[in-house]
């Protein structure tokens, strides 16, 4: 059998970090782009984003490297992935719409458009985005009526499952891959491109489409639901008078609820969670089955209030005044450690409500900076911790970057006008700042 191609269409978060993996399983890849200066970037053997060990990944594969294999490249030209690909990967971003729920289908619908006409030969176009359910069913006609090769021209749904900080270790050694395919030749095509992972007990999930579009919708609502379960338990420790921290430790010991995912805090964020849940609410209206998920409508706004009892936690922590002339040190932009994406950053919004109700907010970021000034370029930004922290009232930690968990905290006290710190992720050791004569204090660990 002849060695498969694979073109992978979109070079976005999710596009990069396939093209690179696809090369490094042994597949001449060939990505495309519609935005000329992503292209260029990537031929330099650099990404768009930060992704720990995917720069290293590309240099490995893309030309013009010492000791790279050549097999990754990247074109602007649809009609050269047309002539290449046997597999083409579409891995576009699926936006919220501007002002509703539902999902953004333009990109992959405009590079389905875009690919059909070239497509002159069988081949498997394979979705990775998230889309909402029934998608696929109406892509696959769209390709049979418009694509040369007609019934040739065949889609399946490989929904991705990455976690932003761990992509390359969860592109080469997935924890499933699940395929929604419609016959035996689109299920042993992508078998044979996924035989490394599966040889190594990656588990194959074959399915129908609607079941390989809801995996990943359904997987996320699951995720925020726990996340805001903990953050709900938060709110009653506050209450009660408990520590939310204990609280989940002592659950997280039943193996039927896990430990993971039931750190208490400010919330979740980033490009994922917050859309997906509300996609597949909108979805799930459309379908007449809105019924079904209507509790995911109270998860997400537990998730959203989160940041504003955050603000108010600061709020107390100042004496319960305004925030007028208050100086704010914020650790954190990015909605999560080891990546600089500050999509529907929860550090972000509450560092953003405080510099909107007059407090002087000072944010400090080991990867987010740029991204952070781009979103909010009216917030003060600092070099390091030190700096952030020097001469505030209060400080917050908002994301939980391992450097924040290895911070000196005598070190801060020196500069910091009051040793006031709020954990918004409950990541921190108390004892240890307590020790160094700070007041430390956390979402539902009011004795903690």
């Amino acid at each position: 059998m002849a060695a498969l191609r694979i073109t992978v269409i979109g070079t976005g978060y999710l596009g990069a970090t396939h093209a690179a993996a696809m090369a490094e399983l042994g597949f001449e890849v060939l990505g495309l782009d519609v935005v000329p200066e992503k292209i260029a970037l990537l031929e330099r053997g650099e990404t768009p984003m930060y992704e720990p060990g995917l720069d290293e990944l590309l240099r490995r594969h893309v030309p013009g490297f010492e000791g790279s294999s050549g097999r990754l490249r990247f074109t602007t030209d649809w009609a050269e992935v047309g002539a290449f690909g046997d597999v083409h990967f579409l891995c576009v971003n699926t936006p919220q719409k501007h002002g509703e729920y539902a999902c953004d289908m333009s990109y992959v619908d405009s590079a389905v458009a875009s690919l059909a006409p070239h497509l002159t030969r069988p081949a498997l176009i394979v979705g990775k985005s998230t889309v909402p359910v029934g998608s696929a069913d109406r892509l696959a006609a769209y390709l049979a009526a418009h694509a040369p090769a007609g019934e040739d021209a065949e889609l399946a749904w490989n929904p991705e499952f990455l976690r932003e900080g761990f992509a390359v270790e969860d592109t080469l050694h997935p924890d499933r891959i699940v395929v929604g395919v419609r016959s035996e030749r689109a299920e042993r095509t992508l078998r044979q491109v996924y035989a490394t992972p599966v040889a190594e007990g990656s588990p194959f999930v074959v399915t129908d489409f609607p079941t390989a579009e809801l995996v990943k919708t359904s997987a996320n609502s699951f995720l925020a639901t726990k996340i805001s379960f903990i953050n709900a338990m938060a709110e009653v420790c506050e209450a009660a008078g408990g520590d939310v921290a204990k609280l989940a430790e002592a659950i997280g010991y039943d193996d039927r609820i896990g430990r993971k995912f039931l750190r208490a805090g400010i919330g979740f964020g980033g490009g994922c969670l917050p859309k997906d849940i509300r996609a597949f609410m909108a979805r799930a209206g459309e379908l007449g089955a809105d019924q079904a998920l209507t509790f995911l409508r109270e998860i997400d706004s537990i998730n959203m209030r989160q940041r504003g009892q955050m603000v108010e936690l600061a709020r107390q922590a100042l004496g319960g005044g305004p925030f007028l002339g208050r100086r704010v040190a914020v650790l954190g932009a990015t909605f999560k450690p080891d990546s600089d994406d500050v999509r529907d950053s929860p550090a972000l919004n509450v560092a953003g409500q405080i510099h909107l109700q007059g407090g002087q907010v000072t944010v400090y970021d080991p990867k987010g900076m740029d991204n952070a000034r781009r979103v909010f370029p009216t917030l003060g930004y600092a070099p390091t911790a030190l700096d952030a922290v020097r001469g505030a009232d209060v400080v917050l930690h908002l994301t939980e970057w391992r450097e924040f968990r290895e911070l000196d905290p005598a070190a801060l006290g020196e500069v910091a006008k009051a040793r006031v710190i709020l954990d918004g992720r409950n990541a921190l050791d108390p004892e240890l700042w307590r020790k160094a004569g700070w007041t430390y204090r956390a979402m539902g660990r009011p004795t903690a």
